[in-house]
């Protein structure tokens, strides 16, 4: 049996955790720079849609007395750690699907126990990190994805969890199903169902299969076999990305060249330490520069900058992104947003050396004492000399809640009057 643990309203639920009064209460979390809205708690929904403009709603969230708050990536992934840690003690097979998703396989478990023992995951996390989830189990992976969908719609009846054991239990969850909501089904394919009068997942299994593939894809086939009970989908290991980018929008418009080439040189460095923490190396980036949309005069523009031999190297990649930069920069113009992406990803394990001009080998061992170093004192204690030492990256976040867990010096401080008794 395969299952998928997910949190609800995860970063809402975040920062209920250290703010109680928030539960039940409409609020919603802000992307970088507080610009739109990237979360909603279930309250906050009727009145904010995804992706909403924060200055566009300012109104709204008053009116309907929404509590706003900037994203604070550092707690929400730390208690994120704290969850799949507990799920992992449980079931030690897993898949990290996302901060706030991992899928698992129960084995061993009986099928009359199963529900018992999956209500007891649900309810040690909540007790033990106070973050509410939903958990579907079912023959396969892709019928995990609609149990956990069912468990989250009628919670107040599954308790946020439930288990398809039988077969008319699946048919029925996949005729509730519409064909849009199908994990694995985009919008481009939902659209081409639907217009073939395939409007639910209970349709969709109902097709030939030698129809699904000629008219899709291997990859639609084998979603088909795994909603039919077919397990075909395996948990997975995780992938390298196949590209890595650090992109910002600037707290202030930049005019002067110097301030936008150490933003980038910065960004470059970022892109080079997650090579590294994967194990990989890129062989080109992409550069670009762009104004605001709203300014008088528009301009966005980038360029793929082609690296000599694969790197991971933060001394490489900024001299060649810094190089990608002087070509787009142009005076006249206030820049709002710039960034790099390194792609061409390939594992460092198979890099190709060649003989006339390959990576300066010190390099590496540079780079290794630079990682060890940031992370033992987590932070960036040694950066490279062309980005602004005492410069630390600033967004706006004006709604931003404490770290509690991750800073020592934002913990929460308890406060107790203490009575002394005559003895």
């Amino acid at each position: 049996m395969y299952g998928i643990l997910d949190c609800n309203s995860f970063y809402a639920s975040c920062e209920r955790v250290f703010k109680p009064y928030l539960i039940n209460k409409p609020m919603v979390v802000l992307s970088n720079n507080d610009g739109c809205v990237i979360a909603r708690s279930a309250e906050a929904k009727p009145f904010v849609p995804m992706g909403a403009e924060a200055f566009k709603f300012e109104k709204v969230f008053i009116d309907n007395n929404i509590y706003v708050c900037s994203s604070n990536y550092s707690l929400y992934g730390d208690l994120s750690t704290r969850v799949m840690s507990i799920l992992s003690s449980f079931v030690p097979n897993i898949e990290l699907y996302s901060i706030d998703e991992a899928f698992f396989k129960l084995d061993g478990i009986k099928e009359e126990e199963i529900e018992d023992y999956v209500l007891t995951i649900k309810n040690t996390i909540e007790k033990w990190v106070g973050i509410p989830v939903s958990i579907g189990v079912a023959p396969t992976k892709s019928l995990s994805k609609v149990a956990n969908k069912i468990a989250k719609k009628y919670f107040n009846k599954t308790k946020g969890v439930y288990v398809i054991l039988n077969e008319s239990q699946r048919i029925k969850a996949l005729q509730w199903t519409n064909v849009e909501n199908i994990w694995g089904i985009g919008r481009r394919i939902s659209k081409k169902l639907k217009s073939q009068n395939i409007k639910t997942a209970y349709d969709f299994i109902l097709l030939p299969d030698n129809l699904v593939r000629e008219k899709f894809s291997i990859v639609e086939l084998r979603l088909k076999k795994d909603l039919s009970g077919e397990p075909i989908i395996e948990l997975g290991t995780i992938k390298r990305k196949k590209n890595i980018a650090t992109t910002r929008t600037f707290e202030y418009a930049l005019k002067n060249y110097e301030p936008i080439r150490e933003r980038i040189a910065t960004f470059a460095n970022s892109c080079a330490e997650k090579l590294r923490k994967q194990h990989s190396e890129c062989n080109y980036l992409y550069v670009f520069l762009k104004t605001s949309k709203y300014s008088a005069v528009y301009r966005n523009v980038g360029i793929v900058v082609h690296l000599p031999f694969a790197t991971n190297s933060s001394i490489t990649i900024c001299n060649y992104a810094i190089k990608g930069i002087e070509q787009l920069f142009k005076k006249g113009y206030s820049y709002k947003k710039a960034g790099v992406i390194v792609m061409g990803l390939t594992s460092e394990k198979e890099h190709q050396f060649s003989l006339f001009k390959d990576e300066n080998p010190k390099h590496k061992l540079l780079m290794k004492v630079i990682d060890k170093v940031n992370l033992k004192y987590q932070k960036a204690s040694i950066k490279i000399a062309n980005q602004d030492l005492k410069k630390t990256w600033k967004m706006k976040q004006n709604h931003l809640s404490p770290k509690y867990t991750t800073a020592i010096d934002e913990i929460i401080e308890i406060k107790c009057n203490l009575k002394t008794q005559k003895i």
